[in-house]
């Protein structure tokens, strides 16, 4: 008889990490111009193997892109990994804290005002980048100051200040669209569904930094978390600071959010999907699940770019569209399954 095959967190990590550099090389191979995965796999490492339109394609336009998708996915996976795990709400988002909200309006608000065009020495798409990242940090900073009791964010008023700061960011969305011209609404509205078509190297320059070294200090924090799953006052008594690790994970959970909203736009379901289905069939401890959320984000959006690239050509379908249609289906059907066999588990 076989015995049944048991998914633990290194078998994981490697199937994960085969898929997300599966999607890796299919981003850089597929497109208008298909190159061969070879060609691909040979001009990474010594890109004078390729000829000048393939260097150019590849270096280009799809390494910057695809390490793009790879960065974003991992940064809200992980972010919504750490919500999760401090509001101790296995359905919690990014989004949740205002984030989104704040970015989408501030990225809306420099669109309506410049267009395309550049402000002094910085080019309109840093710009409006820049603003998306201002206005997330500054709708958490005032979502986190009003759920804030005696120095530590409650999660239950964390969560509905974040809804109020989300209606309220809607509100201001709509008034900017319906005051927005028509090329402005439309940029607007796709910047809103998300898309990596305006990442690139100076992108990547400011933002994988902050990501990775976030996702980082998340890891270092993962046995305080495990221990916070007790209840906040037996992590006390086992010498965890619960104030001060609330603090950091909402913290750098809100600067990963941020850094990819304002890289890629809003691209929702990843931060909630990801660590929620790891979390179902690998348990919740946290020392596997941070880093295995990286790669499940990594690998998801990655896959879901690719096929936004794909799906109409020559036209581009926005990522976001992609993750909401492709995941929701999966992760209905997913929680289904599981309620049925709560021993999947």
């Amino acid at each position: 008889m076989i015995p049944a095959f048991r998914l633990t967190p290194l078998r994981c990590g490697l199937l994960l990490a085969a898929v997300a550099v599966a999607a890796f090389v299919w981003a850089l191979a597929s497109g208008p111009l298909t190159i061969p995965a070879s060609h691909v796999l040979a001009g990474l490492f010594r890109p004078d193997a390729l000829d000048p339109t393939e260097r150019t394609v590849i270096h280009a336009l799809r390494l910057p892109r695809a390490l793009a998708a790879m960065l974003v996915g991992g940064g809200l996976a992980i972010a919504g990994c750490s919500f999760q795990a401090v509001l101790r709400n296995p359905l919690a988002d990014p989004s949740f804290i205002g984030v989104s909200g704040g970015a989408a309006v501030a990225a809306a608000a420099c669109l309506a005002l410049l267009g395309s065009q550049a402000a002094g020495p910085l080019p309109a798409q840093a710009l409006i980048g820049l603003a998306a990242l201002l206005g997330g940090l500054a709708s958490a900073a005032l979502v986190l100051g009003i759920a804030r009791v005696d120095g530590d964010p409650q999660p239950v008023t964390l969560l509905l200040a974040g809804l109020a700061v989300n209606a309220f960011a809607a509100g201001l969305l709509g008034l900017i669209a319906y005051a927005a011209n028509d090329p402005t609404l439309r940029a607007i509205t796709l910047w809103l569904f998300g898309s990596l078509g305006r990442a690139g190297w100076a992108e990547l320059a400011i933002a994988a930094p902050l990501i990775i070294a976030a996702a980082l200090q998340l890891w270092r924090d993962a046995p305080a978390l495990n221990a916070l799953l007790l209840g906040e006052a037996e992590a006390a008594h086992i010498g965890v600071d619960v104030a001060a690790l609330k603090r950091r994970a909402i913290a750098l959970g809100v600067v990963c959010t941020a850094l990819a909203v304002a890289v890629a736009g809003v691209i929702g379901f990843i931060g909630l999907m990801v660590p929620h289905m790891l979390r179902m069939r690998l348990g919740p401890d946290h020392r596997a699940l941070l880093p295995l959320s990286f790669l499940g984000g990594a690998a998801l959006l990655g896959c879901a770019d690719t096929v936004a690239r794909l799906a109409l050509q020559p036209t581009e379908v926005p990522v976001g569209i992609v993750c909401a249609l492709l995941g929701a289906p999966f992760f209905l059907a997913l929680l289904l399954r599981w309620r049925r066999s709560p021993d999947l588990a």
